[in-house]
């Protein structure tokens, strides 16, 4: 990958003959010496991984791995009903596993189909070591819960039901006679940062009742603390308007190229959309949004990518 003998070196060195001991109360066991794996909470450990599985990429351009520490995702496009590039995906990365020494499970592994055509396709069963991967109408994903229809009644209902039970405390707060600048301390830090999860993925497409379920408890909390507090629609332009300025002044980023602007330099190309879900979704939105504010043209940053 291109790292210098000092640095493979000093990585050797420290993951190789590691001594290790184990204390309970007054006594100790004898020292053992450790070559393989790395140090429980080590601070290196989740870069490590990730230059461990840097070679472990897609083959087919209709296909996509989404990699979050040991978490890997295999998106696949399927068009007129041919799988065949998607499931080969599949076989070459349960090989690649096999050759890095990496135990795939296939019990939490889970298959997720996006279907919206009018006639659905019945899909054989993925099978990874002989054995079928269970097919799911929802599942959690980096904390977000998505169904096989695109809507977010699921995840809007975890988030409400995490954020009710944090404002149990708020409550024990205010009766500890706690000042408000302390409970919106705490309100902002536990209660929403909960409701404001990934808020730029699925604030455009929630319907307006999960809206007012997740409005509710704001309302509840500012009743609570005794100061006015940000809606969460104001979260969810505040969130979208950053996290768009991020994406346009980073070139390297994937989503970089769906931000171009018109001849005039001062407004951004609107995505020709024909769903409802597609005008819903985070690049339509933050692509008005930027318009709508007449936010001045932020300067591309050329960030250097990462060695390979």
């Amino acid at each position: 990958m291109g790292f210098t003998a000092p640095i493979c070196n000093w990585l050797l060195d420290f993951l190789s003959r590691r001594p290790q001991t184990v204390r309970v109360g007054n006594n100790t066991s004898s020292s053992i010496t450790l070559s393989t794996g790395a140090p429980q909470g080590c601070v290196l450990s989740p870069l490590l991984f990730t230059l461990l599985t840097h070679d472990c990429a897609t083959t087919h351009n209709t296909n996509h791995l989404v990699k979050f520490a040991d978490d890997t995702t295999l998106v696949g496009l399927i068009t007129k009903g041919d799988e065949t590039h998607y499931r080969k995906e599949v076989d070459l990365l349960t090989t690649w596993c096999r050759d890095n020494n990496l135990q795939l499970n296939v019990s939490k592994t889970k298959e997720i189909v996006v279907d919206f055509q009018r006639g659905h396709t019945q899909h054989l069963p993925l099978i990874i070591d002989g054995t079928a991967v269970e097919r799911v109408t929802s599942t959690k994903f980096l904390g977000l819960h998505i169904s096989e229809d695109l809507s977010w009644t699921a995840n809007t209902t975890s988030l409400a039901k995490k954020a009710q039970q944090r404002l149990y405390f708020l409550r024990k707060l205010k009766r500890s006679r706690a000042s408000p600048s302390i409970m919106t301390m705490f309100y902002r830090g536990t209660i929403e940062s909960i409701i404001s999860s990934c808020i730029t993925v699925w604030g455009g497409s929630c319907t307006d009742y999960n809206k007012r379920a997740l409005q509710r408890i704001v309302k509840t909390a500012s009743k609570t603390i005794g100061a006015p507090l940000p809606s969460l629609q104001d979260l969810y332009t505040t969130r979208l308007t950053r996290k768009a300025l991020t994406i346009v002044r980073d070139v390297h980023h994937p989503a970089h190229n769906l931000f171009s602007l018109l001849p005039s330099g001062r407004r951004y190309r609107s995505l020709r959309s024909r769903t409802t879900r597609l005008r819903n979704s985070f690049i339509h939105q933050a692509v008005r949004m930027l318009n709508s504010s007449q936010t001045p043209q932020p300067p591309i940053l050329h960030l250097a990518p990462p060695p390979t």
